[in-house]
């Protein structure tokens, strides 16, 4: 049983270094890598302006709230 989980772990190193060195040196491989890891920066950078966007209409609305809270306890 050691020997087949020793074999195992050969193949697997073996085809594992194959595979990386073929992707890291194929040139379709890092343009996709390229474009992914831009895209991902790009949606990131939407994420933490819409997250900004909602703050500030949050903050509006808490502040409506209040101020139409407080002037309807003056008038009551």
């Amino acid at each position: 049983m050691a020997g087949g989980n020793f074999m195992h772990r050969v193949i697997s190193y073996v085809v594992n270094e194959v595979v990386v060195n073929g992707l890291a040196n194929s040139p379709a491989f890092q343009r996709f890598a390229v474009r992914t890891s831009k895209q991902i920066e790009n949606i990131s950078k939407q994420a933490v302006q819409k997250r900004q966007e909602l703050t500030g209409q949050i903050k509006d609305i808490s502040k409506n709230m209040e101020d139409t809270c407080s002037n309807g306890e003056s008038n009551a």
